[in-house]
């Protein structure tokens, strides 16, 4: 009679956006005015939560910690941007640090990085690098790379080496992922086998929220040996129930949504 074999995966994925950031401020007023920069003295990796995402933060590890015991995340790992990390951080105070059998910063989990065109508005990329942003126009985010940065298949490499370590070190346990808006879209094309056309038209359909959560489930019936699946996209209710608003500001700039 064939062994059974191991669970590999967690028993349950939870893929959460940071909370809003002074940089999602600082982009939107750029924009308004079309201006040409970001006005925002930090490094990307340095920009911290704005108030509106400390509250949205508060809100989501009130919802975590009202879940019973065995369902809250045991383990969480997070980008080493100061958003991602102080969201993290403030869920993890809300869960108990005691109750944690891991909680690491992992650098998989950074922003996309966007090379020359970093903090510049979609009005400044098409008018300091025309050339780059008709090729980005042409070859689209999942490939197009900008010089010094990279692409969503990138990042999506990345990932792929943290599932690994993932499904090595914490299977059947319960993981808590902090990162950001393409962290997130790229996590879901690679749990769920997406190609480029389904994540961009995802993508297309709007920007994922800060402090949502994106969660998938190990389902023992599904597949050959088991998986995950997903379980809730995007999910606001715990910040809707605390009477938080709700926000799905960039990171970042981009060219516009082809």
């Amino acid at each position: 009679m064939a062994m059974s074999m191991a669970q590999k995966w967690p028993q349950q994925i939870w893929l959460v956006r940071h909370g809003q950031s002074a940089g999602n401020v600082a982009r939107d007023a750029a924009e308004a005015a079309k201006g040409m920069m970001i006005d925002i003295a930090e490094r990307d990796v340095d920009v911290p939560l704005s108030e509106l995402g400390k509250q949205q933060s508060h809100a989501l590890a009130d919802w975590f910690a009202a879940l019973p015991a065995d369902q809250q995340p045991n383990v969480v790992l997070h980008s080493p941007y100061l958003r991602a990390a102080d969201t993290a951080r403030i869920v993890k105070a809300g869960i108990g640090r005691d109750k944690l059998l891991s909680a690491t910063v992992d650098e998989r989990l950074r922003e996309k990085e966007f090379g020359i065109l970093d903090r510049l508005t979609t009005h400044g990329i098409a008018e300091q690098y025309p050339d780059l942003y008709k090729q980005r126009q042409h070859v689209g985010k999942f490939y197009f790379r900008p010089p010094g940065g990279e692409s969503w298949c990138d990042v999506i490499l990345r990932l792929r080496s943290l599932l690994d370590t993932i499904t090595r070190e914490f299977a059947q346990e319960r993981v808590l992922i902090v990162g950001h808006q393409v962290t997130v879209n790229c996590f879901r094309y690679l749990l769920e086998r997406l190609d480029e056309a389904t994540i961009l038209e995802y993508d297309r359909l709007g920007d994922v929220p800060n402090c949502s959560v994106t969660s998938y489930r190990f389902d023992p019936a599904a597949g050959k040996r088991g998986k995950l699946v997903l379980d809730q996209v995007n999910f606001v209710a715990p910040l809707e129930a605390a009477g938080t608003p709700v926000t799905v500001s960039k990171d970042v700039p981009a060219a516009p949504k082809a």
